[in-house]
């Protein structure tokens, strides 16, 4: 991080899930005067907050990764809330930064600003080619505004914005409870209180036939210290490992990992999410040299280990 090892880095969201990651990879790169400011102090959705944090705090690069997350039930069931705590907090942090002179603004989208039907694999020029799936369209297309905002700041004030599309993440920190998580840390949890409580079968959302993409939560810190430091562009750009797996695969293989013997079923009621999700991880790897070195094997057994530590953890302290 010679760009920025002197500078003033800001990471919202730098106590979450990927920003602990992050802060402390740039904490391990030398880089000093790293902020990570809280929602209890600042609540980016108020935009006289955000021009506080920035007036009173001077980064010279923000990584911009505070949002309101969850699966597709949280989504179904907050969309309104969804759509606006992303765009509010993206759109007042971004314009208080442009006021102010930031050197460097840097935004985490998402794919779910994909088409529903999107080509796969996903390239960056397809983003705007069809409306996202609708389970979590809010979410996606607020996080979309924030490339518009990028770019249309870049075009009328040389603002220096970049937008990454950081495909679905895992690893240790993840969130692990059942009515806000993800895939991978959802079905990690079912399956390890199948077999401590003895059940024969559980049951999982959908018909198993969609495909995700998976990215271990450590290359994904990766990926953005080295386009914090080598890119500047315009275009979004992907990250990502490039290769799918359905969900029944994937279950099968978490099975697997956590030693869990029991039955799959699958619950047909309810949605599927996106019938596929693969990226195209070309320009990662062309623009700032980005390549996924965890696979996923590797990178769930090393979830799995953490999670069971935290929960011996738990049961010690109880």
């Amino acid at each position: 991080m010679r760009r920025w090892k002197d500078k003033i880095i800001m990471v919202t969201g730098g106590a979450g899930f990927l920003g602990s990651h992050l802060v402390e990879r740039l904490r391990e790169s030398g880089c000093q005067q790293v902020i990570v400011p809280r929602s209890r102090e600042f609540d980016l959705r108020n935009p006289l907050a955000a021009m506080d944090l920035i007036q009173k705090t001077k980064p010279e690069l923000i990584i911009h990764l505070a949002a309101s997350v969850g699966g597709i039930g949280a989504n179904r069931k907050n969309p309104g809330s969804y759509f606006y705590d992303n765009l509010a907090m993206g759109i007042h942090l971004m314009e208080a930064a442009r006021l102010a002179g930031v050197e460097k603004f840097m935004t985490c989208g998402t794919i779910c600003s994909y088409p529903k039907y999107a080509s796969v694999p996903f390239q960056e020029d397809e983003l705007w080619n069809g409306y996202p799936e609708e389970t979590n369209a809010p979410y996606g297309l607020a996080k979309k505004m924030l490339l518009v905002q990028s770019q249309s700041y870049r075009q009328q004030y040389g603002f220096n914005a970049v937008y990454l599309l950081p495909v679905n993440l895992y690893g240790p920190r993840d969130n692990f409870n059942l009515e806000t998580s993800h895939v991978i840390p959802a079905l990690i949890r079912k399956c390890l209180e199948a077999i401590n409580q003895k059940k024969d079968h559980i049951t999982l959302w959908g018909t198993g036939q969609a495909t995700r993409e998976f990215l271990f939560v450590e290359d994904a810190a990766e990926a953005i210290i080295l386009a914090a430091e080598q890119y500047d562009g315009n275009e979004p750009v992907n990250v990502g490992t490039g290769e799918e797996i359905s969900i029944k695969s994937l279950a099968e293989l978490i099975s697997s990992e956590t030693g869990y013997s029991g039955k799959i079923e699958w619950d047909h009621q309810k949605p599927d999410g996106q019938p596929r999700r693969c990226l195209d991880v070309r320009r990662a790897k062309e623009y700032f040299g980005f390549e996924a070195k965890v696979g996923l094997t590797e990178g769930l057994r090393k979830t799995i280990q953490w999670y069971v530590a935290q929960c011996k953890e738990k049961e010690k302290s109880e």
